[in-house]
């Protein structure tokens, strides 16, 4: 039998949540989202970050891409704490700018934006379809819509085995949001009944690792 969706809190919005997430080992898997992001071409320059945390993936793309400004935003405000420290650290108070925002109702003009990105925010939302609805509004025809998270696994057996592969090393707090979050997570077909219901072909979504899927697509 296939496991069930099990919700996690929308907003991770404790310090000790925050400081956890921020120092668990992402860079890999941060660095490997903004390559195949900029693989795909042309970005543009106005670039929104959908769910941002502690906005090491906008600072992973200012470190690789020198054109482009970013708005990033999250509802967690110890989240946008340490992202605001990390974006000061590196930097990029200049071109990246945060904002605490809802996802499912975002304040943003439409077609504001020449790519929406956003790594690993669906999980966390109970009915994410508003997610991916707003972030369509606000990108530009033409514009990238760029997203990747985390897939539900088909059983229990495969959470604990993907928490030790990816996780093991963490501390126990660390990896007990892993294995919430993939428990909270969804299926392929989940997704691409989705994005099918918003207009866009259901194999815009594919599966990209043993844990993750992607949605890339461009806005009519």
């Amino acid at each position: 039998m296939a496991l069930e969706r099990v919700l996690e809190p929308e907003v991770m919005d404790t310090y000790e949540e925050a400081r956890d997430y921020d120092s668990m080992d992402h860079q890999a898997v941060n660095k490997l989202f903004v390559d195949d992001l900029l693989a795909v071409g042309n970005i543009g320059n106005d670039i929104l970050d959908v769910g941002t945390g502690t906005a090491q993936i906008p600072v992973e793309l200012c470190r690789q891409s020198e054109d482009c400004r970013i708005i990033a935003i999250d509802m967690a405000v110890h989240m946008l704490d340490l992202a605001r420290f990390n974006i000061e650290v590196d930097g990029f108070t200049q071109r990246i700018f945060l904002q605490q925002i809802d996802a499912k109702d975002m304040l943003f003009e439409s077609e504001m934006f020449d790519c929406v990105m956003s790594n690993s925010i669906i999980h966390h939302i109970p009915e994410p379809l508003a997610v991916l609805a707003e972030s369509i509004r606000v990108t530009r025809p033409g514009g990238l819509l760029f997203f990747r998270d985390l897939l539900r696994p088909e059983s229990g057996e495969e959470v604990a085995h993907l928490v030790s592969t990816y996780a093991g090393d963490e501390n126990e707090h660390q990896r007990q949001m892993f294995d919430d979050s993939l428990r909270a997570a969804l299926s392929l077909s989940e997704v691409r009944a989705m994005v099918s219901s918003l207009g866009f072909e259901a194999e815009t979504v594919q599966a990209t690792s043993d844990r993750h899927w992607t949605w890339i697509a461009i806005k009519p």
